[in-house]
Formats: structure tokens, C-alpha cells, sequence
């Protein structure tokens, strides 16, 4: 029986092979930071999660790879309106809670949010090919940092 990461890392390498990507041990290791990651991670979270395996690496290789993934589908970016790119595995559809304060973000399962639907006809042209909602709020530890006594 395959552990956790090995089956990950079995679905990886399948993924790669479909989306014609050479497997790299590299991409292997940063791959795996991603979804070990406890959260929506950032590239300089992982590219510091990476250089403990792999000290010589750079932080634009582990960019370029991010990208890669990225463009391929196994990687999904976390709303880019944050200033930063932060990223997950998680690939079914979900949407976030995002705290205003410290920017930490929080999955929804789609289930429990209603339907969203559009009141108008998109523009001409346009064609949506996902949707996710986005609650901004304080987390609690933010919550408990402004409440006074």
C-alpha cells in the first residue's frame, strides 16, 4: 500500500507524462512542498521548504516551475488579487474565506455556498470557465488581536 506521498507523488508523475512535462527531481521536491504545505502557500514559503533538499536550487527555478504547473493544471492559483501569488493542489472546485489583516486563506467547499448565477449576459465573447467566491473577513486569532478589555 502506497503512503500519502507516495501516491501523490504517483499522480504527479501521471499528470506530468499527460501534459507532456519532463520529470525532473526538482519538480518533484517542489511539488511536493505545494501540497505538504499546511495552507496556500507562497513561492518563497516553498522555495524555502525546497532548499532544505535541495540547497544549490534558486528561487526562480522554483518560480519557473510553479509557473509550469501552473499552466499545466496541477497547481491552481489562489486569488491574485493579494498582491502576492499563493497557491494549492487542491484542484476541485472550492472557494476561500481570506483574512483581511493577516491574509490567511481558508477553503469553502463548494457545497456550502449557494449556486452563484449572473443577474446580465456576460460580454460578448466572454466565456467563464470557473467561478470561485471570496469572503474577506478577520480570522480569529486577528479577531482576538483587536478586541479590547
Amino acid at each position: 500500500m502506497q503512503s500519502g506521498q507516495e501516491h501523490t507523488l504517483s499522480e504527479f508523475r501521471q499528470q506530468c507524462r499527460a501534459a507532456g512535462l519532463s520529470l525532473t527531481h526538482q519538480r518533484e521536491v517542489i511539488f511536493l512542498a505545494v501540497t505538504a504545505s499546511k495552507g496556500h502557500p507562497s513561492p518563497e514559503s516553498i522555495y524555502d521548504e525546497v532548499r532544505r533538499q535541495i540547497p544549490s536550487i534558486s528561487l526562480a527555478t522554483v518560480y519557473k516551475n510553479i509557473r509550469t504547473f501552473l499552466e499545466a493544471g496541477l497547481l491552481r492559483e489562489v486569488s491574485p488579487h493579494h498582491g502576492s501569488l499563493r497557491l494549492e493542489a487542491n484542484l476541485i472546485d472550492h472557494h476561500h474565506l481570506v483574512c483581511t489583516r493577516c491574509k490567511a486563506i481558508v477553503d469553502l467547499a463548494e457545497t456550502d455556498i449557494e449556486p452563484v448565477h449572473l443577474k446580465r449576459e456576460l460580454p460578448s465573447g466572454f466565456r467563464v470557465l470557473r467561478y470561485s467566491v471570496e469572503f474577506q473577513g478577520l480570522c480569529p486569532d486577528c479577531v482576538s488581536d483587536i478586541k479590547t478589555p
